[in-house]
C-alpha cells in the first residue's frame, strides 16, 4: 500500500534488535514530536505508542526495523514510524486489536492501545512472513 502523506525526507531506518534500540527510538520519536510542534500531550502518546510496537517488533517479531520522519498530507503534518518484522505474524489479528487484550509482559496497551493514541494505524501481517505496522500523529 502506498502511504496517504508524503515524507519531508527519506525515513530515518533504525534497527530494532537488543532492548537498548528501544531507548534510540523513543529518543527519536521524541525528538521528531518537538521538531514538528506536537503538544506536549500528543508528544507522550506519539513516544507511548512507538514505545510498545518497538517492544512487540523486538519481542515478538524477533526483532526488525523502525522507519520515522516527518510527513505532511493535506495541508497537515505529522511524525510517522514504521515498525516492520519478518517474524511469525500474528495468527490472530482480531484478537490481537481486542482492547484489553495482551501477552500479559508488554506495557498493558497492547496494539489496541497503540492504535488508539495514534491518529493513523495501519497494520499489515501474514502469518509466516511478518509484521508491519504503521503509526502517525498529526499537528492539531
Amino acid at each position: 500500500m502506498t502511504a496517504p502523506w508524503a515524507a519531508e525526507e527519506e525515513l530515518q531506518v533504525h534497527p530494532i534488535a537488543r532492548s537498548g534500540d528501544l531507548v534510540q527510538v523513543r529518543q527519536v520519536i521524541r525528538t521528531l514530536s518537538q521538531q514538528c510542534g506536537l503538544s506536549l500531550v500528543d508528544q507522550t502518546k506519539m513516544i507511548t505508542a512507538a514505545s510498545e510496537l518497538a517492544r512487540n517488533t523486538l519481542i515478538y517479531g524477533g526483532g526488525g526495523t523502525a522507519r520515522t520522519g516527518l510527513v505532511s498530507a493535506r495541508g497537515r503534518r505529522g511524525v510517522a514510524a514504521v515498525f516492520e518484522d519478518s517474524g511469525p505474524g500474528i495468527p490472530d489479528v482480531e484478537q490481537a486489536m481486542t482492547d484489553g487484550w495482551t501477552s500479559g509482559s508488554g506495557l498493558g496497551l497492547g496494539l489496541s492501545g497503540a492504535r488508539r493514541l495514534v491518529d493513523d494505524f495501519e497494520l499489515n501481517t501474514v502469518p509466516g512472513e511478518g509484521t508491519s505496522v504503521t503509526i502517525v500523529k498529526w499537528v492539531r
